[in-house]
């Protein structure tokens, strides 16, 4: 399939801080629109794309579209803008970014420090920290008040590239999995699947998996997936047993991370449609961090028989995140093939 790299770089770029979700929920509502046959919305924000199947059961399928950001919490007198993170940062990938806060209009930033000439010996050797950060709008406090206040999301600014044989960009955690069910529910648009399919664009899941409790308790599973990235420490330093995934290797199929040990069936399953598809996987077993995985398996009564398709992603919560285009493919191939054959396989337990 080919790479509509143009779709993906808009998603990627689009704005989206969790809980603040409106321009990235907006463009998604446009593409699935015309590729479903109902559209929904819970008071949390999540987006319900659905596509009724021939039989009376259901799927849900989970991409987060909130990308990890920042909020304005104090505006000093010189009109710079202190801030408290939504979403795991590391506090050194800061350093010579910039962003965009969105006010009463969008407004351009750098994240500024204190510079290297006039730290003290022992401020050098200090392990940077996310306090040690200011925004800088290049504006007097008069001119930022009346576009900026405390409570304004604040998200990072960086073009969406193709690198070598890779897409490079900030955000594709987990914007590239929003473009995968995109390109899912193109391929099947044609198609009736066996089971009704809710495609879910959840929200906050980068603060909590939020998102995904409130859907999958509204839709009340019985088979569930969540398409999100997965570590690719196939880097220099790395050792075997860190690895987790490795670019172009292929869609990795979730066996476990910190919240979710996936259903046994389910695992199983995608493997068995790998290989009869002739589709490339590698295995994942995630260390820390957890995705919507969780919640589309455990918030339903009885639980869901739920796994996941994740992206090997290099440079995670970076403004360079870099995914391989043969695993974008085979993680929509994987996917689409799961989705049209769950009512021929076995569940027993």
């Amino acid at each position: 399939m080919k790479l509509d790299f143009n779709l993906l770089k808009k998603i990627s770029e689009t704005p989206g801080a969790p809980g603040f979700e409106q321009k990235i929920r907006e463009l998604i509502v446009k593409e699935v629109n015309p590729l479903i046959d109902e559209l929904h919305f819970d008071n949390l924000g999540n987006v319900y794309a659905i596509k009724r199947g021939l039989q009376n059961k259901k799927v849900m399928v989970a991409a987060h579209m909130d990308e990890i950001g920042f909020i304005v919490n104090h505006i000093d007198d010189n009109g710079f803008l202190r801030f408290h993170p939504l979403g795991g940062f590391d506090p050194k990938t800061l350093t010579a970014q910039r962003v965009m806060v969105h006010g009463k209009k969008d407004l351009i930033g750098v994240m500024g420090s204190k510079p290297i000439h006039v730290m003290k010996a022992e401020e050098r050797k200090k392990t940077t920290e996310i306090a040690d950060f200011f925004i800088d709008l290049g504006m007097k406090k008069e001119e930022v008040d009346k576009y900026i206040e405390p409570g304004n999301p604040v998200t990072r600014e960086r073009e969406c590239i193709v690198m070598g044989d890779c897409v490079n960009g900030k955000s594709l955690d987990n914007r590239i999995s929003v473009y995968i069910l995109i390109e899912v529910l193109k391929a099947i648009a044609k198609t009736k699947p066996p089971y009704d399919i809710y495609a879910v664009f959840t929200v906050q899941e980068e603060v909590g998996i939020r998102g995904a409790q409130v859907a999958a308790q509204e839709i009340q599973p019985d088979f569930g997936f969540a398409i999100d990235t997965t570590i690719a420490f196939d880097v220099p330093g790395s050792v075997p047993h860190e690895t987790v995934t490795k670019l172009g290797e292929g869609a990795a199929i979730k066996i476990m991370d910190s919240a979710t040990i996936c259903d046994y069936r389910m695992v199983a399953f995608m493997k068995k449609i790998a290989a009869e598809k002739k589709i490339k996987w590698q295995p994942e077993i995630l260390p820390a961090g957890g995705t919507d995985t969780a919640y589309v398996q455990r918030m339903t009564k009885g639980g869901s028989i739920a796994g996941a398709v994740s992206v090997p992603t290099r440079h995670i919560h970076q403004v360079i995140e870099s995914v391989h285009k043969e695993d974008i493919d085979s993680c929509i191939n994987l996917m689409k093939h799961c989705l049209l054959n769950l009512d021929k396989n076995n569940w027993d337990l």
